[in-house]
């Protein structure tokens, strides 16, 4: 437990409210594998897929998620599902080997397209959904159709965890932004963002970053 937002989970525990919750950090902060372990205690497949899929490939994820327990509120469907990009062919496979007639052959489309495909089949319910840093598979357009998904998918009375990297895709009106870092992980403004910080001086003036990372 030596990820301070490992042990805080650990030693706390995470309410997650109605809606959509945000995980924001730096690579290692620990947030990716906070939403594995909650996908997994909820019966989440941890490489991607709803609680009945059973396709693994190489076993790396945190045990963390077996040490969790989950309360569910009254009422609370039991449908889940997890996208994660790291081990998005994995489950394309995976869906294609077990899919219904007239399904989207994934491996034919682009990245972006086959990930916009998954949301709009499998988030179409109240549920609670998983996501580790989707905008890596989509473009700012499609970010903001990813945005427009996880408001429906709330409005709808569903749940959902996102690890991301994303200053866009945080921006979504009544979620909840939670910054992971050596703290641990605390709720924050979205404007108060190390990210967003970061993101405007840098729009605003690249050259203050790139001098130090470029040769002269």
């Amino acid at each position: 437990m030596t990820i301070p937002a490992v042990a805080q989970l650990a030693r706390e525990g995470l309410d997650l409210p109605r809606g959509v919750t945000f995980l924001v950090g730096e690579n290692g902060s620990g947030k990716s594998t906070l939403v594995e372990a909650v996908a997994a205690a909820y019966g989440l497949n941890p490489e991607g897929g709803s609680t009945g899929a059973r396709h693994r490939t190489r076993p790396s994820e945190s045990p963390l998620g077996h040490h969790l327990r989950l309360q569910r509120g009254i009422g609370a469907g039991r449908w889940g599902y997890f996208l994660r990009a790291e081990t998005m062919h994995g489950l394309y496979s995976y869906l294609e080997d077990n899919a219904a007639s007239g399904e989207a052959a994934l491996h034919e489309m682009s990245h972006g397209e086959s990930f916009l495909e998954v949301l709009r089949t499998r988030f179409d319910s109240p549920g609670f959904y998983c996501l580790d840093e989707p905008e890596a598979a989509l473009s700012f357009s499609s970010t903001l159709g990813l945005i427009d998904t996880l408001h429906r998918v709330a409005q709808e009375g569903g749940q959902v965890l996102c690890a991301t990297h994303s200053p866009v895709l945080a921006a979504l009106p009544g979620a909840t932004v939670l910054e992971v870092g050596e703290w641990g992980y605390q709720q924050v403004r979205w404007e108060d963002l190390e990210l967003v910080q970061h993101w405007r001086a840098y729009l605003d003036t690249p050259q203050r970053y790139l001098r130090h990372v470029l040769d002269d």
